[in-house]
């Protein structure tokens, strides 16, 4: 007979059955995945230093001055001053553009660097085209990625031509050897290439267009707003990660410790801006119907005041654009704000808002401390004939008085105005050691409930603390 175990399989009955798959176990499953998962992390990794990563541009001679062209250089010197370069880039009592001015943002404390041409702890070695980069791109010659404090998410809008008068003007500066002090950045934003990460949401590299529909003083204007006079870097609010709201542009934002106001359409200035008077604010600090430029603004317009006057009228006429001609309801306010400024009668009396009002005993404290310290110079009917101090602001006219937030006019208070030394301008005395934060948060209350029909600002009182610490911060 034949076994049956000798016969070939034809893969019939049970004889071929196949086997069974082995079932994978939850640990080996979750080995995998995790394998993966760190796979692919490193490939991130790989990608992000590949895409973060900038080569150094080599360094340079230091150019010689006589390289330049005066006329370059003059060119450079006006830019510059449109910028505002000269604030950032210099120290508290410090050489000019030596760098070393401490900015201190949500993130941390940065400083401006040295950008005269000492060829050491200065910008000596760099070439035009490393220049350029930074101003652009945010990257040093070195290529390390510049933090945005630096604003040149404007300046990619800044032309060829006017990136090159800047290098003339500042490689004909003085020279200073002046070590940066260390930036104190929260971590892990201390580490640089996590810069390049914020640039890919929000750096736009784009050259300015000009509006066809627009004269040639808008278009000047819009440039140098949107560029290099990066008015948007202080006057535009931001999101959690530091960029400017885009939708927002020029809505108020902050800046050193400042508000710095509003001044598109939702403008809180008791009398609506112009053109005019914006040109006049802007040159000189100063308008008839508006506050004189305190803060951070005082040294924007005392550099704009050098500059060539069209700049300045084209800045104005672009702004005032993008606040528009007032509704009727801050028509009707500037109205009520200019006759109670003059000693009229204000007829039209705008709508007070809604929200609470101080009480009458905080006002009456407010009102003696006012007419003690403040009236000589700021009351119209209390100023005395002949008075020095007879130009000051009547407060019915102030921004700072109307605004959202008390900050601006504690600061005032507390540190007061003077200009630069050895120029005229405005002075005003600053009480921070005559006055004690009862009193300075009495007057707040006092000048916010006679002055204008806007509701009470809430804890005034920690606001006066909060701004005199942040000043003695700043002054050390």
């Amino acid at each position: 007979m034949v076994s049956l175990r000798n016969l070939p399989s034809f893969g019939c009955g049970t004889v071929n059955a196949r086997r069974r798959p082995r079932a994978v176990s939850p640990t080996s499953m979750a080995r995998r995945l995790l394998f993966l998962v760190l796979v692919l992390f490193f490939a991130a990794i790989v990608v992000f230093i590949a895409i973060s990563w900038r080569a150094e541009i080599a360094p340079v001679e230091p150019p010689a001055r006589g390289s330049f062209d005066a006329a370059l250089v003059s060119r450079g010197a006006a830019l510059a001053a449109i910028g505002d370069c000269v604030a950032c880039h210099t120290a508290p009592g410090g050489k000019a553009y030596a760098g070393g001015f401490p900015l201190h943002t949500p993130f941390g404390t940065i400083h401006g660097t040295n950008i005269t041409p000492d060829p050491d702890t200065g910008i000596g070695r760099w070439s035009q085209a490393a220049f350029a980069r930074a101003m652009r791109e945010g990257v040093d010659r070195e290529g390390r990625h510049l933090y945005p404090a630096f604003p040149y998410d404007h300046f990619t809008l800044v032309g060829e031509d006017d990136v090159k008068a800047l290098y003339a003007f500042l490689m004909t500066r003085d020279p200073v050897r002046a070590e940066r002090p260390q930036n104190d950045v929260v971590f892990p934003l201390d580490i640089r290439m996590l810069v390049s990460g914020w640039k890919l949401l929000y750096l736009e590299q784009q050259a300015f267009r000009p509006d066809p529909a627009q004269n040639d003083e808008w278009n000047r204007g819009a440039y140098l707003v949107l560029g290099l006079g990066h008015c948007g870097a202080c006057h535009t609010p931001r999101n959690v990660l530091g960029a400017e709201k885009k939708r927002e542009f020029l809505a108020g934002g902050q800046a050193e410790g400042w508000h710095a106001p509003a001044i598109d359409a939702s403008s809180r200035a008791p009398v609506p801006w112009t053109a005019e008077t914006l040109y006049r604010y802007l040159r000189y600090g100063a308008s008839a119907t508006h506050e004189v430029a305190a803060g951070p603004m005082a040294a924007v317009a005392h550099n704009l005041g050098s500059v060539p006057e069209q700049e300045v009228r084209a800045i104005a006429a672009y702004i005032a654009s993008v606040s528009g001609a007032p509704d009727a309801e801050r028509q009707r306010r500037g109205e009520w704000a200019l006759a109670r400024a003059r000693g009229g009668g204000a007829t039209q009396e705008p709508q007070p808002d809604a929200g609470r009002k101080a009480s009458t005993a905080d006002v009456q404290i407010g009102g003696v401390i006012y007419g003690a310290t403040c009236a000589v110079c700021h009351g119209a009917a209390e100023r005395p004939p002949g008075s020095p101090s007879g130009e000051a602001l009547h407060l019915a006219l102030s921004t700072s008085v109307a605004l959202p937030g008390p900050g601006n006019l504690i600061r005032i208070i507390l540190q007061g105005m003077a200009p630069p030394d050895g120029e005229p301008g405005p002075f005003m005395p600053g009480f921070h050691g005559a006055l004690t934060d009862e009193q300075i948060a009495a007057l707040v209350t006092y000048l916010r409930a006679t002055y204008t029909d806007r509701s009470e600002w809430p804890a005034v009182a920690r606001e006066v603390r909060r701004a005199r610490q942040s000043i003695a911060e700043t002054a050390r």
